[in-house]
């Protein structure tokens, strides 16, 4: 049994330290043990949960009766069927009652897991078993419901506290619409789309939701909100979430201490209109479901936050900027890169962004910055080699080899490529993870990966890591006769891309399949991710079942 206890108000700063060391765990607990809070053990053992009362986590928790108490609670809902879906069958009879696009979604659900977007009936049936597989998995519960799915729209949640005396407050909102496979990547406070009216609006709406379910605690009301600011519920999460900081951050408010006072039964210290906006805060969140990473299946995605703030958003997302440069994560792939892309995208920074945001940027997916400056982050890794004052060197960055022309001016060095000339500082301490240069006058925060006598150096720099081979005129003229380790064909092989569990296997040996086809489903962080076929031909061998645990790499199935 665990359990998390707050005595006092003075405990609750250290409090809010052991809640989120202890939270992962919790999370972990709960899922295993497929916890419902329960107020009646509690109260015989003399403890208080920090948290809403059951009745609210059960009402929220469950989309199907939210959506109808948010109804009845006036509300505005997005347009769609509110019962359970019972098949792939009657999903498509839905869908097209309701008009495409839809949104299926698990009724359990939370966190993107068991949702899916179709746009036609083939999507709609591949929905229904997708979400439904993801919804049993993750929540024990493969209930689904079908509803119109609001093209372009905007995420903005609005921040609730609550107290047991039927007081209520909306403490502002935040923009969560950078996100990716429906998961929150990028989050600010407050947004720039909203106005005041808007923002009263759905904070009053988002009240009115709590004071229905009779809501104690802290919570979160989420809403999407279209081009013309209608704005439609969503959801509740009834707890604290990761992003709550940067509300802290512009209200000036402790949410965990709140928290433990109306838990304890003292009313809310606050007012409405006691509520500000001070400033600007910002959230990176980092997510586990990406190929390279080693994250174990049974955690959450999310592994890492990181959050700044400032006087206005300018200053809070220079602050990200830098902040994102200096954060040093070994040992497993992260997304800083397309973190770093993200707040300094023009469309961004203007406020120009949807839930679409990623895809419309990033159509092929996000392949990370190319810079020649990136050549300048190398120069006395291999400088210290040579006792030189002038040197031509071959750097070789993915499919291309560029000729760097560097001179030693003393306290500088000045270096040439492709007929681009640049003044660089010569300060590098090879002892840190993290090297600061100036470029042309430019500061610049690197960060060295590795590096091997061969040349050979991986690198960090604005977010993206790059694999370079650094090379003497005459070692790079030479190096063409040096045979190269022949490439793996993969086309006849698939393995799995990330640790995770199998849930089906669509083939056995002496099938034959097609470029495209589904060969198994892999389960990883509570998604499910359809592995296909990378060309046409005879499956030679399967090497896995469904049930099995499979790593990173693993060979899954063989063709001939």
């Amino acid at each position: 049994t665990l359990r998390v206890l707050a005595h006092t108000e003075k405990e609750s700063s250290n409090f809010h330290q052991r809640f989120f060391l202890c939270k992962p765990i919790m999370n972990s607990c709960l899922r295993m043990f497929n916890f419902k809070p329960s107020l009646s053990p509690q109260a015989s053992e003399g403890v208080t949960f920090i948290g809403p009362d059951t009745h609210a986590i059960q009402a929220m928790g469950d989309k199907i009766e939210s959506k109808l108490l948010a109804k009845n609670a006036k509300v505005n809902t997005i347009p769609g069927f509110d019962g359970v879906v019972k098949d792939a069958d009657e999903a498509v009879r839905i869908a097209r009652e309701i008009g495409y696009p839809v949104m299926i979604k698990a009724s359990a659900g939370g966190g993107g897991k068991g949702m899916r977007i179709a746009w036609d009936d083939e999507e709609t049936r591949e929905g229904f078993r997708f979400s439904s597989q993801e919804a049993a998995s993750s929540f024990g519960d493969d209930r689904l419901l079908i509803e119109k799915f609001i093209d372009n729209p905007r995420h903005i949640e609005i921040q609730v506290l609550a107290d047991k005396h039927d007081n209520a407050l909306w403490l502002n909102e935040r923009e969560c619409s950078i996100q990716r496979r429906n998961q929150k990547v990028v989050e600010e406070a407050p947004s720039t789309f909203l106005d005041p009216d808007t923002r009263r609006a759905m904070g009053e709406q988002a009240v009115a939701l709590a004071k229905a379910v009779k809501y104690s605690s802290a919570g979160t009301v989420e809403f999407l909100v279209d081009s013309k600011k209608n704005f439609y519920f969503l959801e509740m999460n009834t707890r604290l979430q990761v992003e709550h900081p940067i509300t802290e951050c512009i209200t000036g408010l402790d949410l965990v201490q709140e928290m433990i006072r109306v838990a304890k039964g003292y009313p809310l210290r606050h007012k409405q209109a006691d509520i500000p906006i001070n400033g600007w805060a910002v959230e990176c969140v980092d997510s586990g479901i990406q190929e390279g990473s080693d994250i174990s299946i049974y955690y959450d995605p999310m592994i890492s936050k990181l959050i700044t703030y400032g006087s206005d958003r300018a200053e809070a997302l220079q602050r990200m900027e830098e902040a994102l440069d200096n954060y040093v994560i070994r040992g497993v792939t992260h997304n800083i890169a397309l973190l770093r892309e993200v707040i300094i995208h023009p469309r961004f920074v203007q406020g120009n962004i949807s839930t679409k945001f990623l895809p419309d940027v990033y159509p092929d997916g996000f392949k990370g910055l190319f810079s020649l400056k990136i050549f300048l982050c190398v120069k006395e890794i291999s400088l210290a080699k040579l006792d030189l004052n002038n040197w031509e060197l071959s750097v070789q960055l993915g499919d291309g080899t560029y000729s760097v022309t560097v001179s030693n001016n003393g306290s500088t060095f000045s270096v040439e490529v492709d007929g681009m000339k640049l003044n660089v500082t010569n300060e590098w301490n090879l002892a840190s993870p993290l090297s600061s240069v100036t470029i042309d006058g430019t500061h610049r925060t690197i960060q060295c990966l590795s590096r091997d006598a061969a040349g050979n150096i991986s690198i960090q720099f604005l977010g993206t890591v790059y694999k370079l081979r650094i090379l003497t005129k005459l070692a790079a003229e030479l190096s063409k006769y040096m045979p190269e380790k022949a490439v793996e064909d993969t086309t006849s092989i698939l393995r799995s891309p990330m640790p995770g569990a199998v849930v089906a296997v669509s083939v056995k040996p002496g099938d034959l399949v097609s470029e495209g086809q589904e060969i198994c489903v892999i389960e990883a962080m509570k998604m499910q991710n359809s592995l296909i076929a990378a060309k046409s031909g005879k499956v030679k061998a399967v090497h896995c079942k469904a049930g099995e645990t499979v790593g990173e790499g693993d060979l899954l199935v063989e063709l001939e």
